[in-house]
């Protein structure tokens, strides 16, 4: 399992992004965080095998129905997630 985090930018704020994003990766069983940034832009940081980070990027370009994502920028991180995911 590897740590990543995540520079969401694009119209992602006040628009149900994080609550989206929330819904759908728990549901997916991912185990993270989503929040603003005070740019403008969303964070998010998840803990995944490298099999399931695909499929955790599909869900932040998807976002909420209201949301327009323009780019998502990806790093490595040292912060591991172990359970749950939650909107900070």
């Amino acid at each position: 399992m590897k740590n990543y985090r995540f520079k969401i930018t694009g119209k992602v704020q006040g628009v149900y992004y994080r609550v989206s994003v929330q819904k759908n990766a728990k549901a997916a069983g991912y185990s993270g965080y989503v929040k603003n940034m005070p740019d403008g832009s969303v964070e998010a940081g998840v803990t995944c095998h490298a099999s399931k980070l695909e499929y955790f990027i599909t869900l932040l370009k998807k976002g909420s129905q209201y949301s327009k994502v323009d780019a998502v920028e990806i790093e490595e991180s040292n912060e591991q997630f172990i359970e749950g995911f939650e909107v900070r």
